[in-house]
């Protein structure tokens, strides 16, 4: 029987004007470390955008006293469970954006709200629609919406770019989605600019669909920007990623060994350990090499202090 204890996690966000973002950061940072409270927390003149992890109880407390504060009563939190902390210190920042697109853009106009329930209905009905994924390559790799157009961007700031490739359907419906929300708000914000005229947004994001909707139109994991990297949204998911060295199956993220190189990438345990975690044949030697170095360093070091001690 496993009795670790659970570490709640909370996903949220909220476009809302903040006047004074400085303020707002010292207050909040205080009230978060009275707490005890690990995550990282966003601010801006736009809004707030955070995900936090501590117990059961001190994610209430903390619930309790953002939605107390008249422009976030209705702010919407997504909750997981994980067997670890998965963040190690407490950041409160003030951002020129809360998710970054580098956009002036009127954030009440935005696409229409469709709910899981809805969502899952149209895809059962056969209507004709684009279901887009707004998140960027490495986390589409790992897990999409069935049939999703999942476009290969790096970052947000390079959606505007790749949604050149849609002028030609801007009067078909499209419905996009991402973790918790935030970025389908600001996609279909830009979007609704850029003249699409039937645009939606998944309400609350991935995380809660597959939490209603488990075992039915998302495949793989999701992945999430903490210590986790994949989050196991939907235990019947399964994998739909290939380990970069052997082409098999496995969603198990790592950043290549290689300092140089540090890229984030999918790869198989076995793998992982017989590249000695590297990404490919270039960082392998490299890293070989960097170790080599070291060791010699370390041999140096010891013949000195050997001398030191003989004089």
């Amino acid at each position: 029987m496993n009795t670790e204890p659970k570490i709640y996690i909370i996903l949220f966000y909220k476009f809302t004007e903040i006047d004074n973002p400085e303020s707002f950061v010292e207050s909040h940072m205080d009230y978060c470390k009275s707490e005890g409270l690990l995550g990282k927390v966003l601010v801006a003149k736009e809004g707030i955008n955070g995900s936090l992890s501590g117990s059961k109880e001190q994610m209430e407390r903390y619930q309790s006293y953002l939605s107390a504060q008249e422009q976030f009563s209705d702010i919407v939190f997504k909750v997981e469970t994980s067997t670890f902390n998965p963040f190690k210190k407490m950041i409160v920042r003030v951002k020129k954006e809360i998710i970054r697109m580098d956009k002036e853009l009127d954030l009440k106009k935005t696409g229409h709200y469709i709910s899981p329930e809805e969502l899952l209905e149209l895809y059962e009905s056969g209507e004709d629609f684009i279901i887009l994924d707004t998140r960027n390559n490495y986390e589409s790799k790992v897990g999409k919406f069935k049939d999703a157009l999942t476009p290969d961007i790096e970052n947000f700031r390079d959606f505007p770019d790749a949604l050149k490739s849609l002028e030609d359907k801007k009067d078909r419906k499209i419905i996009t989605y991402c973790t918790g929300g935030i970025r389908c708000e600001k996609a279909t914000s830009y979007m609704v600019e850029q003249g699409f005229s039937n645009v939606y947004q998944l309400k609350d994001g991935i995380i809660n669909f597959c939490q209603k909707y488990p075992d039915t139109i998302w495949e793989g994991k999701c992945f999430v920007f903490d210590q986790r990297l994949v989050s196991d949204v939907d235990p019947e998911g399964g994998t739909i990623s290939e380990c970069i060295w052997c082409g098999g199956p496995t969603d198990r993220y790592t950043n290549c060994r290689n300092p140089v190189c540090d890229d984030l990438v999918v790869m198989c345990e076995n793998c992982g350990s017989e590249k000695n975690g590297c990404c490919k044949e270039e960082c392998v030697d490299s890293y070989e090499h960097a170790i080599r170095v070291k060791a010699r360093e370390r041999q140096g070091y010891k013949f000195k202090q050997t001398i030191r001690k003989e004089d």
